[in-house]
């Protein structure tokens, strides 16, 4: 006995720990790059990369990248004035058991919070449908992922 625990409890705690890790890549939010979220993507009006991650045991989303009109432009700034590059917009991500997550998504430039779903489609898109009340009464944007090159302080 090690610490007062006997060794079949051990084995028991190992053989379950080593189950989380095996069943940890099959959850939604977690499953990689092929069948979640996690990666940068591209936003519908090609203003923004949203970079998705995991959170602790949620997923959220930042703004990694803006598009200016003119390079030296400066940064759009969110309702409270501070910079919107780096600022989180996507919290509190969790699979809805369907092959999506439920999120709670951030307006940056009026700080207005929306409840939202994302799903994959068929051709690995990011369908973002931001709603008031139900999902029937949304908007849906389509998201692509991005590959490319992100400058210095989000610049595009």
């Amino acid at each position: 006995m090690a610490c007062g625990i006997p060794k079949q409890l051990q084995r028991l705690g190992l053989a379950c720990l080593a189950a989380l890790f095996l069943l940890l890549p099959a959850w939604p939010g977690w499953a990689g790059e092929r069948d979640g979220p996690v990666g940068r993507w591209l936003t519908q009006d090609k203003e923004a990369v949203i970079a998705i991650e995991p959170c602790g045991s949620l997923l959220c989303g930042r703004i990694v990248g803006i598009t200016l009109d003119h390079p030296d432009d400066p940064l759009p700034t969110d309702n409270e004035g501070h910079s919107q590059c780096g600022l989180t917009i996507i919290r509190e991500g969790v699979p809805d058991g369907e092959q999506g997550w439920n999120i709670r998504i951030t307006d940056p430039r009026n700080g207005k919070v929306y409840r939202a779903t994302m799903r994959l489609d068929e051709q690995r898109r990011l369908r973002v449908r931001g709603y008031i009340g139900v999902p029937l009464l949304g908007h849906t944007e389509v998201w692509t992922p991005f590959h490319g090159v992100v400058g210095e302080n989000c610049r595009m």
